[in-house]
């Protein structure tokens, strides 16, 4: 049976699939709703064995990625376009260490 739900929630849907072991972010919008629901669901269990962080900055969501990745577990972060931009050193700190980390980021003008 086919239902329809908001885009960020069908997102947030997505990646708990992936079972990801760590999820931090900062909220900043468009991406507020779908950290929003992965914190509902790996607060209730749905998402299996995952700590959610919420952190104070762009830049700490994806240092708390990278140190998450490094360790071996899962980790995933999200952000938007302006949120990519103060988090720019440490994607080039996480492509050169050439860690799995996945995020989504919701796009606004740059």
């Amino acid at each position: 049976m086919l239902k329809q739900i908001e885009g960020s929630h069908a997102i947030a849907e997505a990646v708990s699939l992936c079972r990801p072991e760590v999820i931090c972010a900062y909220p900043i919008t468009p991406q507020t709703h779908i950290v929003e629901r992965l914190s509902e669901l790996a607060r209730t269990g749905a998402i299996g064995n995952c700590q959610y962080i919420n952190v104070e900055s762009e830049f700490a969501a994806l240092s708390v990625a990278i140190g998450a990745s490094a360790t071996g577990a899962r980790a995933y972060t999200a952000t938007s376009s302006q949120g990519l931009l103060f988090m720019t050193e440490a994607v080039y700190n996480a492509a050169g260490l050439g860690l799995p980390i996945v995020m989504t980021i919701g796009n606004r003008a740059i």
